[in-house]
């Protein structure tokens, strides 16, 4: 008799803690997506996936424009202090 995969790992809550880093944020929604293609969530689990990565994406997208804003602030000529969100 053959042994059925391992469940995947419950996504974090909606309202979990971000990570401090854009790469842990990157890493975790990685992840996250890997489980929900997998097939092997429950629909519950991948809702609560689904949502945490939404809020993941944005955090990501918020990171790369403040990092872009700054890179063009330094084209300029003017250096501006960067202020993580």
């Amino acid at each position: 008799m053959t042994k059925s995969p391992a469940p995947e790992a419950a996504a974090p809550p909606v309202d979990a803690p971000l990570p401090e880093r854009y790469e842990d944020a990157l890493a975790e929604l990685d992840d996250l997506v890997q489980a929900m293609e997998s097939g092997r969530l429950p629909l519950d689990e991948l809702l609560v996936a689904y949502r945490r990565g939404a809020v993941l994406l944005a955090f990501c997208r918020d990171r790369l424009q403040a990092v872009e804003e700054q890179v063009k602030v330094l084209e300029d000529g003017q250096l501006k202090p960067w202020r993580a969100s």
